[in-house]
């Protein structure tokens, strides 16, 4: 094995370790293994620095705006409520973040290396799967519905998102594997519909909904049955599988006035209208990132007129747009919304780039040229229900940042060698070899095709 292969095996573990948690299933926490893998990453590119080009960071616009929110990030602990609390948040939770979407950027070299970390995040999501149908258990929850719980470090409103994000992922994959694989799969999204059921989330019905809206929608080169089709197996296992009061459950958004979240001062309408006033009073750079609970137990109306005796919630913003914006204030607000909203527009705008032959050509060009309808769809299903989370600072947006980079990325290559070819120069040794490295990862496929 090359030192590439190496340390993509790095970067395939951490993925997966990050989005599964299966460390905290094994019990393996204590053991900190994904600041291990992050060592050992760091250790081997340093050893090897063939394997990763920093000089590819900056390439590529979503680079520079998520350096540009590490800045805010830091400058809101100067001017928020909290010095220490922002800057332990920083270095504990937000850098592994960063550094994760920067090791991914830097160690892209084609269409391979891309696929191959789609393939750790559908691996990841898949074990959360199994964890929802046969390892969490079902507990009583608003109005007598039944839902997951003890989700170890997720909740099941964050379980309903991570998994919305991998539909469109996995099935960007399934162009690219052999039948069996394509059986795999589509057991995968059935088993997907069943988890969003048990997590009784409201949002990520919300989620789901959006994400069948973008898959009709995007899908332009799939028959409009294919595509409903998908939509079909998230829906079939959502109806086989729904617990006890789900559908009871999710009929009371169509009454939001009649519901907690609208009347109650934790409810989310009324953390929301806090949070906007939080950033009124600190506009420019907020109150610090991680600072949401803090502000709600301290400085909050709440706070100034609770009597002494009584507790005060502690909560999150539940909305991850008013969660940036109380945090990092306008600039780090627009920051983040451009890094979420760019990104879905840039893959779209992708296309455009492509030569339509691309569509029906050899095994990467028709990887890249899906990975247009496939990545805005990924990022409908983070933000439709990141609408209802407190998600900012969480891998997914930063995950399909990095797969942006390394895509236009492939992209950029892949037109610079047909370009090379139509001229009769040739092409250089480099990418030679990466095109001969991604005919060996699709050639088992495009005969099974």
């Amino acid at each position: 094995m090359g030192g590439q292969g190496t340390f993509q095996i790095f970067l395939f573990s951490l993925t997966v370790l990050t989005v599964s948690r299966i460390h905290a299933h094994l019990g393996l926490g204590a053991l900190r293994p994904a600041l291990l893998l992050v060592a050992g990453a760091f250790g081997y590119a340093l050893l090897n620095p063939k394997v990763v080009s920093w000089e590819a960071l900056f390439r590529y616009w979503p680079t520079k705006v998520m350096a540009g929110l590490a800045v805010v990030a830091c400058l809101s602990a100067a001017f928020g409520i909290s010095l220490g609390a922002t800057a332990v948040f920083i270095l504990s939770e937000y850098s592994k973040t960063l550094v994760l979407a920067a090791l991914l950027i830097a160690a892209f070299r084609g269409a391979a290396q891309v696929r191959l970390m789609v393939f750790a995040y559908v691996i990841g999501a898949a074990i959360l799967v199994y964890y929802a149908l046969f390892v969490f258990a079902l507990s009583g929850g608003n109005g007598g519905m039944m839902r997951l719980s003890n989700l170890y470090t997720y909740d099941a409103n964050d379980l309903g998102l991570m998994l919305l994000v991998a539909v469109p992922l996995a099935l960007w994959l399934m162009g690219t594997v052999r039948r069996r694989g394509k059986v795999l799969i589509s057991a995968l999204l059935l088993s997907i519909g069943a988890a969003l059921a048990l997590s009784g989330s409201r949002g990520a019905f919300v989620g789901g909904a959006g994400l069948a809206i973008a898959l009709l929608g995007f899908l332009r080169t799939v028959p409009f049955r294919k595509r409903l089709l998908v939509v079909g197996a998230l829906g079939l296992g959502m109806a086989v599988m729904a617990p006890p009061g789900y559908w009871n459950q999710m009929s009371t958004m169509l009454e939001p006035k009649d519901d907690y979240n609208w009347s109650s001062e934790s409810g989310r309408r009324q953390i929301w209208l806090r949070g906007l006033g939080y950033m009124a009073d600190y506009p420019v750079f907020g109150i610090g990132a991680g600072n949401f609970p803090r502000a709600e137990g301290m400085i909050s109306d709440i706070a100034m007129t609770q009597s002494a005796d009584r507790g005060i919630k502690w909560l999150a913003a539940h909305n991850s747009f008013v969660q940036v914006g109380a945090e990092m204030g306008i600039v780090g607000l627009t920051l983040w919304s451009f890094l979420v909203f760019g990104g879905l527009v840039g893959m779209v705008r992708l296309r455009r780039r492509m030569p339509a032959g691309w569509a029906r050509g050899d095994p990467e060009q028709r990887f890249l040229y899906e990975s247009t309808m496939y990545m805005p769809a990924a990022y409908v299903a983070f933000v439709v229900p990141a609408f209802f989370l407190s998600f900012a600072y969480m891998d997914p947006v930063y995950f399909l940042s990095a797969l942006y980079c390394g895509v236009h990325a492939a992209v950029d290559r892949r037109l610079r060698r047909d370009r090379m070819m139509r001229s009769g120069s040739g092409f250089a040794p480099e990418l030679h070899h990466n095109g001969r490295a991604m005919r060996r990862t699709y050639v088992r496929n495009s005969r099974s095709a």
